[in-house]
């Protein structure tokens, strides 16, 4: 078996994506969101180890994320159901701190709402104070 590399707890949140490769782009919705990197429901899921750029905009938000991320996991020709998605996932390989520090808190505030371990609550609220503390010391 192998050992659970997550350090956040996943946050069901969809927002749209839409995804740049040398060969064009396309769209799709994220879901299963950590400030590591995000699950992008879509119709042709790209290569696993492909490295692209991505656009993920904030509904009911001017803020937008963008990100250059690779991808970990692929479901492109099984079976596009609830355990196996149609879809990829992908971790960021690029995105800046003001970014993962936006991301950290919408997870912590979807999922305070859910019944979610205390402690992994934390690892997201330790990240925000670490990134705050970072942007601190540069100053």
């Amino acid at each position: 078996m192998s050992q659970e590399r997550r350090i956040y707890p996943r946050a069901k949140m969809k927002w749209p994506v839409i995804v740049k490769t040398d060969e064009g782009s396309m769209d799709g919705v994220t879901s299963d969101v950590t400030p590591n990197g995000v699950f992008i429901h879509c119709q042709k899921p790209l290569r696993l180890n492909m490295v692209f750029e991505m656009a993920i905009s904030i509904p009911n938000s001017e803020h937008s994320i963008t990100a250059k991320a690779e991808v970990v996991w692929s479901n492109r020709w099984g079976p596009d159901d609830e355990i196996s998605p149609r879809g990829m996932g992908v971790r960021f390989v690029n995105i800046s701190s003001e970014a993962r520090k936006f991301i950290a808190r919408a997870a912590m505030n979807n999922l305070k709402s859910k019944e979610v371990a205390p402690e992994l609550l934390q690892t997201l609220q330790t990240l925000v104070i670490e990134i705050d503390e970072t942007k601190s010391q540069a100053a």
